[in-house]
């Protein structure tokens, strides 16, 4: 006969889990903590040295002309700034078009890439929470990229003791713009990286996007100003994001055009209408970015 071999019998190793009997924090804690991590994200905190480099050196480029004015329009006795409060995230539009290529898709697009948003919706979260969080998060960044260096050439007047009363209003319409722009850019910025989950892809896609329209934009202008039709000039601000800015805060905050030849819109129609399309832009966007998310197989 053949020896049978011994058999083992069959053991319960209690391995320690427990049931978790803590609060449950829910989907408004869940998406505050996406919205924060995303915020985090953008400036490469929490993240390896390297990821913190380039957006603290485009925040350091984004403040250094700043003080710079400010150090002089003290130091020299100006009597107001030399640049209006509205128009320095239009003169600095590089590098916020830089600031944003690089952290869109690194908000989305490895998400994307690595097919990891389904873990997100472990937690009780829907699109919407995510999409709004990433959108939210990416506005505050650049937000905060726009508006601190403009508080810093507010600071700056009044330690200059230019009269408060100007300076307020014109700080004040300032963050109105910058918010605006923020909120454009960010819109734009994350549905064209939501479009690939290769990074450097959306990386070069928002880069072409935000500088061919303008420089077709500011080249068509020219060719309108030549051609002395300075109507045109401001109808075609339309058609690129900054010149959309542009046209806003020269209508409905009173800046100084950066238009060829100072010619932004010249009427209350062209003012709503630039209004309606930054305005619609930004709705659209986020739009979009909800389809788009439903199209990857979130719900």
């Amino acid at each position: 006969m053949t020896a049978q071999p011994d058999v083992t019998p069959d053991v319960i190793h209690d391995i320690g889990y427990r049931h978790y009997d803590g609060p449950r924090l829910g989907r408004a804690y869940a998406r505050r903590s996406l919205y924060s991590q995303s915020l985090r994200g953008a400036y490469g905190l929490g993240r390896s040295a390297k990821s913190k480099v380039l957006p603290m050196i485009l925040f350091a480029v984004m403040c250094a002309p700043a003080a710079i004015i400010v150090a002089v329009a003290i130091g020299t006795n100006m009597t107001k700034l030399p640049v209006e409060y509205t128009r320095y995230a239009i003169i600095m539009q590089a590098v916020i078009s830089l600031f944003l290529a690089a952290q869109a898709p690194q908000s989305v697009s490895l998400d994307l890439r690595f097919k990891v948003t389904p873990l997100y919706f472990s937690r009780p979260i829907e699109r919407v929470d995510y999409v709004a969080a990433k959108f939210a998060a990416l506005a505050t960044a650049l937000f905060a990229l726009t508006a601190i260096p403009v508080a810093i050439l507010y600071i700056g007047a009044l330690l200059a003791k230019f009269d408060f009363a100007d300076q307020t209003a014109g700080f004040a319409k300032a963050l109105v713009a910058e918010l605006l722009l923020s909120l454009l850019y960010a819109g734009l910025g994350l549905l064209i990286a939501a479009l690939t989950p290769r990074r450097g892809f959306g990386v070069a896609a928002i880069i072409a996007v935000f500088t061919l329209s303008f420089g077709a934009v500011s080249s068509v202008q020219a060719v309108a100003s030549v051609q002395g039709n300075p109507g045109a000039i401001g109808w075609l601000g339309l058609f690129s994001p900054i010149t959309l800015v542009d046209g806003v805060q020269t209508w409905w905050l009173g800046s100084t055009s950066s238009y060829i030849d100072a010619a932004g819109p010249d009427s209350a129609l062209a003012g709503v209408v630039f209004l309606v399309v930054l305005l619609a832009v930004i709705g659209g966007s986020f739009g979009l970015l909800m389809r788009r998310y439903r199209k990857v197989g979130l719900s």
